[in-house]
């Protein structure tokens, strides 16, 4: 499958400076899963800028 990272740019809300998954979501997500954390897309804006990206921060907020 090809990767459309630069129309996942347009999308991705991750402020996280420089972070080298950006835009490719396979990756985002496997990175995250693996340190029992979410994405920043599972999040609010304002929630995601504190990057607790944890699984307990998601279920605090009532998730999406």
């Amino acid at each position: 499958m090809e990767c459309k990272k630069e129309e996942n740019l347009n999308n991705c809300p991750c402020t996280y400076p420089d972070c080298p998954r950006k835009g490719v979501c396979c990756e985002c997500i496997e990175y995250h899963r693996s340190r029992n954390e979410l994405p920043a897309c599972y999040f609010s804006s304002e929630v995601e800028k504190t990057y607790d990206r944890s699984v307990q921060r998601f279920i605090k907020e009532g998730g999406l």
